[in-house]
């Protein structure tokens, strides 16, 4: 019985994929594998393999290396799987890394090979950087974002210097680009993707969902989330999802690490639980009562507030709340009438959507 993916490598990592074949739990340790700095030591868009052992000897003996791990479980990830038999000599290629302020973009994938006949595209979540939650937001009233772009332009170069099936994959934002990716490529590479494993990821607006492309992978597309799923219920999903149990509770379920694994495949529940429900009753009621326009002033307004505290991270905003909180304030008054105001109301139609899906939950449970 194993109880997480680190378990999961430490007790099955020593079986070959003839002796046990390629599953769920492969697909989310390999999109976790996509947060590891591996453009430090890779050259970029190389078509040169690298095994996960030289790659991992490569990146810890940098100066400094530890510091450059988004997580903190992603070193030890690494080790675990550098000494795996199952991953270590798995060959890495194709770390493409785009990063750009000026048009909010915020890529990063890698490709896997696993076997001569199939090879793994994993695309990155969400770093810390502010410029990749506005790339995110912006998904609200955009389609496709940049890096969305960047993956089906990643996965149709990848088919066509490679052969064999594709799988596709990653968690939260990489989710939603592998689905993408997947749904919106050229038809022959399409035709080579065997499945798409989607972590958590959001979903997308009606008019993704209603195209040709979308249908079509639909049938392919594993999407799991957790029991009190916030990122991975955002927006529209019409393939089956998954429910994994987590150890984790609220937000810090988006981790993978809190999963629970049995043998190989996640721990299943249900149905997601009542906090998950609301939160998206909540921020779908939301979303509807504006429109793209609105929705974009609303976004763009408090990312300008946010932009003036000179902070580049997450990181950096968790560190120095009190004087990025009166920054903020300060900001606020800066905004010209029409953005202040498209801010307001966003904020008082957020207050009115919450109201509204505590009264429908009351009700339903009477």
């Amino acid at each position: 019985m194993t109880d997480s993916i680190f378990d999961y490598i430490n007790w099955r990592g020593d079986l070959s994929f003839r002796q046990s074949s390629f599953n769920e739990v492969d697909g989310a340790i390999l999109a976790k594998l996509s947060y590891i700095p591996f453009e430090k030591v890779l050259e970029q868009g190389s078509p040169e393999a690298v095994s996960i052992a030289d790659a991992a000897k490569k990146l810890f003996a940098l100066p400094n290396i530890e510091g450059a791990f988004m997580r903190k479980e992603d070193s030890p990830l690494l080790s675990a799987l550098a000494e795996s038999p199952r991953f270590r000599n798995m060959g890495i290629f194709n770390c493409v890394n785009r990063f750009d302020p000026e048009s909010q973009t915020q890529f990063y994938a890698i490709t896997i090979r696993l076997s001569e006949s199939k090879i793994y595209v994993a695309f990155r979540g969400t770093d810390n950087t502010l410029v990749g939650w506005k790339e995110d937001f912006n998904m609200c009233f955009v389609c496709p974002v940049p890096a969305q772009r960047l993956a089906v332009e990643y996965l149709e170069g990848t088919a066509r210097d490679s052969v064999g099936r594709i799988i596709v994959g990653g968690h939260s934002k990489g989710g939603n680009l592998a689905v993408y990716a997947a749904a919106f490529c050229n038809s022959v590479a399409q035709k080579r993707v065997q499945a798409v494993y989607n972590y958590d990821g959001p979903g997308f607006d009606d008019k993704v969902l209603s195209t040709a492309g979308y249908k079509s992978i639909c049938g392919r597309v594993n999407t799991f989330v957790p029991q009190s799923s916030i990122i991975g219920m955002l927006l529209g999903h019409e393939e089956k999802y998954t429910i994994v149990h987590s150890y984790q509770n609220g937000i810090l379920q988006h981790d993978l690490c809190s999963w629970k694994v049995a043998q190989n495949r996640f721990c299943n529940l249900e149905t997601v639980d009542n906090s998950s429900r609301f939160i998206d009753d909540t921020l779908k009621t939301w979303l509807s009562e504006m429109n793209y326009e609105e929705r974009e002033k609303f976004v763009d307004g408090v990312y300008s507030v946010i932009c003036e505290t000179h902070i580049n991270s997450i990181r950096e905003m968790s560190s120095r709340r009190l004087a990025n909180l009166r920054t903020v304030i300060k900001s606020t008054q800066k905004l010209d009438d029409e953005t202040r105001e498209a801010v307001l109301k966003a904020l008082r139609l957020l207050v009115k959507s919450t109201k509204a899906s505590l009264v429908r939950m009351i009700e339903n449970r009477e």
